[in-house]
């Protein structure tokens, strides 16, 4: 499904900020408790993120929910906060580009945060009795989620029986007694169980991810076998490339002072890639001192706003490209439009994905020849198999990267000093009646 080359990243390219062969290999080396981890988790059933690939068995339950809310909608709103909603939005970014999705699908809109504007925005936007609601907790007990499910139930209130609420959503949560499940039974909505064992962040390849996506016409098999093959590949060699993304990562943060991780996909299609990709190294390896910081690019459009710092600014970077299959795709450009060709002759009979193409193979060029340790990676096709081979990869390249370091790639106890936190100060509101 992808190609990934980590030439740029090593001294013997770039100078004194790559690895040798020698350091590569030592951190190849620590990638055994990652990698064991997830061969015990895929033979066990003790990881059930490494087994989610290869199921079929909750595709038709899915696709029997999307088709319900396919059938009644024209805005599908998604409402949970962190990994509840961004491997939803990097799935649903290949079906929609900005301007809706294709055919007969609804539109899909993620709501993330507790934004009031936002919400009165919406209910004035849409046709809520066209408006159905997907409601993300793994705990059921997410008090951003709750106040989102609780004032569009409100708004619905407004002009529906209550009766007919539970018709407009569905739930993800765990199966087991809850605020987010008891809001639920009462209403009478739809609960889709949320896996036990996955965490939201990894959750995305789960129903929490699909669910979204089958909403949006795309095939979720599709999706989970191109995951299937990353896990074939660590299953089969110490050296596969989530191992080797690892090593690299680790490597040159300890050896050659890197702290920035910097992942800069091509396709507007994989540009919510980067922000389900922030939370997901972020959380797992902020811990104890560790872990970099990740930092979402987008090309062609960071080459004007943020490539100047990339080669010019302080050498602690790491960039991740990711490119795709784009050359002689789009219309082509002719240059006499413009009246005149010329200075315009270099694009005249290229067509547009030319152009692309020469730019997401001269940035990486670039920042190689520049000293900054670059890897690419490279898409056979930016589609569903595609996808869902880059998340799990990058899911598993962060557990092994955890297990470099030392850190639970599974907890996030500072995420939840803030919650506890917050809960006070709201209790120290007086309630508005």
């Amino acid at each position: 499904m992808y190609t990934q080359t980590i030439d740029g990243c090593m001294a013997d390219v770039i100078g004194d900020a790559g690895l040798t062969p020698a350091q590569l290999n030592e951190w190849l080396a620590k990638a055994d408790w990652g990698l064991g981890l997830l061969r015990k988790g895929h033979r066990d059933g003790s990881l059930p993120l490494v087994l989610l690939p290869e199921r079929r068995d909750d595709v038709p339950m899915i696709e029997d929910r999307a088709s319900h809310h396919r059938e009644r909608a024209d805005t599908v709103v998604v409402l949970g906060t962190g990994g509840s909603s961004l491997g939803g939005q990097a799935l649903y970014s290949l079906a929609d580009a900005g301007f809706g999705p294709s055919g007969d699908s609804p539109r899909i809109v993620f709501l993330d945060n507790i934004d009031p504007h936002t919400f009165d925005h919406l209910f004035r936007s849409v046709d809520l009795a066209r408006t159905d609601f997907i409601v993300i907790s793994k705990s059921g007990g997410t008090a951003e989620t709750l106040a989102q499910a609780i004032v569009c139930i409100e708004a619905l209130l407004e002009g529906e029986d209550e009766a007919n609420i539970g018709d407009h959503f569905t739930v993800i949560t765990e199966p087991k007694p809850s605020p987010l499940s008891t809001l639920a039974q009462h209403y009478g909505m739809a609960v889709l169980p949320h896996d036990r064992g996955i965490g939201g962040r990894y959750s995305a390849l789960s129903v929490v991810g699909l669910l979204p996506a089958a909403i949006a016409g795309l095939d979720p098999v599709n999706i989970r076998s191109g995951a299937e093959s990353v896990v074939a590949d660590i299953l089969s060699g110490d050296r596969c490339p989530a191992a080797l993304g690892a090593a690299v990562q680790c490597g040159l943060t300890k050896v050659s002072g890197v702290t920035a991780s910097i992942l800069m996909p091509y396709s507007d299609r994989l540009a919510a890639l980067g922000l389900w990709y922030r939370q997901l190294w972020a959380e797992s390896l902020g811990k104890n001192g560790e872990g970099t910081l990740p930092v979402r690019a987008v090309g062609a459009v960071d080459q004007h706003s943020q490539l100047q710092l990339y080669l010019d600014g302080p050498r602690d970077k790491l960039f991740s490209v990711v490119q795709g299959p784009v050359a002689g795709t789009g219309r082509v450009m002719r240059a006499a439009l413009a009246g005149d060709k010329g200075d315009l002759g270099y694009l005249d009979g290229r067509s547009m994905g030319d152009l692309f193409d020469v730019m997401q193979r001269a940035t990486p060029d670039t920042l190689i020849k520049n000293g900054c340790p670059t890897r690419i990676l490279s898409l056979d096709r930016v589609d569903e198999d595609g996808l869902g081979a880059l998340l799990m990869h990058f899911m598993a390249e962060t557990i092994i990267a955890a297990g470099m370091l030392g850190v639970d790639p599974f907890d996030q106890p500072a995420v939840e000093q803030g919650k506890v936190l917050a809960r006070q100060y709201l209790g120290e509101i007086a309630p508005r009646r």
